[in-house]
């Protein structure tokens, strides 16, 4: 029988949050409403999940002996991994002194290098993926970029969000995605996939829940990506009944296979009625940020319910929605967004705020969210309200 005690007592539950931006912010109200003392770590002070928590540590989150010494400090009920950028093998050893790891630490250690989860899906399970090569040096890497052929699609095995990914469609380009690729890993310069053009229609989130239910499904979110980086994404996508019953079988077997209880954010190309593997990431996915106004339970409410041990019976779905990424450039910790009152001048039209504490480049800063009758008017809605929004960079 699941229980929770009183916050901050020896019957208490306790999470310790390994990632802090919007999306583990999102997790950690979810988990507080459920009555969870909640521990949130990242890499910079201020971060937006750090502003909600009880507690909250900054430290390099690639150092394992600092991990260890914080889970060893904090004796957490919950380690709850929110980014890629996480020394994945200390996790598997605290694991081992019987540290529960969501959804597993096999599923952090593979899914934080796309080599792991790649041959994972493609080579064990037999999941149709785009073609691809791995490349330690230069030399594999212009020799991989030759057996593909191009174009190509060049991304660090340890990155997000876009970070050091590049598309080659000509020779001249090749030398500064490899560049791109080791200025962007995540864990520093290192191996890279390359990927061939994949011939889609659309591509899609699948969020997958597994919990003590067993395993359900979000209804599909389409999405729109700028250089990997999430801009748009609407929820649900058209589908054909046989291409949403492979992806769910696609989404069935990946999350199997890592295993573990929580939400899982499965990445499709969809052709016609066929269904191709791209990633996936065992943890909210910021293309499901949608689900914050589309369904009664957002992704982050489903992840907090499943890996406490909670029942997921179902999803239930509210109305077409869409969201709109607020991306902010500049260098400053001085971010004003204005005019409000216009860009909430519509019903079912929601503004969030992540609350970062400063730009440097390009940042995304908040998401607009809209419901109506169809996704089209969705869409059209959120893009009004962005369209209106006002953001000074002091």
């Amino acid at each position: 029988m699941a229980k929770i005690g009183s916050v901050g007592t020896s019957v208490g539950r306790k999470a310790l949050l390994l990632g802090s931006g919007e999306l583990g912010k999102e997790v950690a109200i979810e988990l507080q409403r459920l009555g969870v003392e909640v521990v949130a770590c990242d890499k910079y002070a201020g971060a937006p999940a750090m502003q909600v928590a009880h507690r909250s540590y900054v430290f390099d989150m690639l150092d394992g002996e600092k991990l260890r010494e914080i889970v060893h400090i904090e004796k957490p009920d919950h380690i709850i991994p929110e980014i890629e950028a996480i020394a994945t093998p200390m996790l598997v050893e605290l694991e081992k002194e019987g540290y529960n790891v969501t959804p597993t630490a096999r599923a952090a250690f593979l899914t934080m290098n796309r080599e792991g989860i790649r041959r994972l899906a493609a080579e064990e399970l037999g999941l149709p993926t785009s073609p691809y090569r791995f490349a330690s040096n230069y030399d594999e890497f212009k020799a991989a970029i030759e057996e593909i052929g191009l174009p190509v699609v060049v991304k660090p095995v340890m990155s997000s969000s876009g970070h050091g990914q590049s598309t080659v469609r000509k020779a001249e380009d090749i030398e500064g995605a490899w560049r791109e690729a080791q200025e962007g890993g995540r864990a520093g310069a290192g191996r890279v996939i390359v990927e061939g053009f994949v011939d889609f229609d659309y591509e899609i989130t699948l969020l997958t829940v597994r919990s003590v239910s067993g395993t359900v499904f979000c209804p599909p979110i389409g999405h729109i990506q700028v250089n990997g980086d999430y801009r748009y994404s609407w929820q649900p996508q058209a589908m054909t009944p046989a291409a949403l019953a492979k992806a769910q079988e696609v989404a069935a077997a990946i999350t199997g296979a890592l295993g573990g209880y929580g939400i899982f954010g499965v990445e499709l190309f969809i052709k016609g009625d066929e269904v191709i593997f791209s990633e996936v990431s065992p943890r909210p996915h910021d293309t499901g940020m949608v689900t914050m106004i589309s369904q009664e339970l957002s992704e982050f409410a489903l992840h907090a319910r499943a890996l406490l041990g909670l029942p997921v019976p179902e999803v239930r779905f509210l109305a077409p929605s869409a969201s709109r990424a607020i991306v902010v450039e500049g260098d400053t910790k001085e971010v004003i967004f204005g005019n409000l009152e216009e860009v909430l001048a519509a019903p079912a039209t929601q503004l969030r705020i992540f609350g970062k504490p400063e730009v440097k480049g390009h940042r995304r800063m908040g998401v607009i969210l809209a419901s109506d009758e169809t996704v089209e008017a969705a869409r059209a809605k959120a893009e009004k309200a962005y369209e209106a929004l006002e953001v000074t960079v002091k």
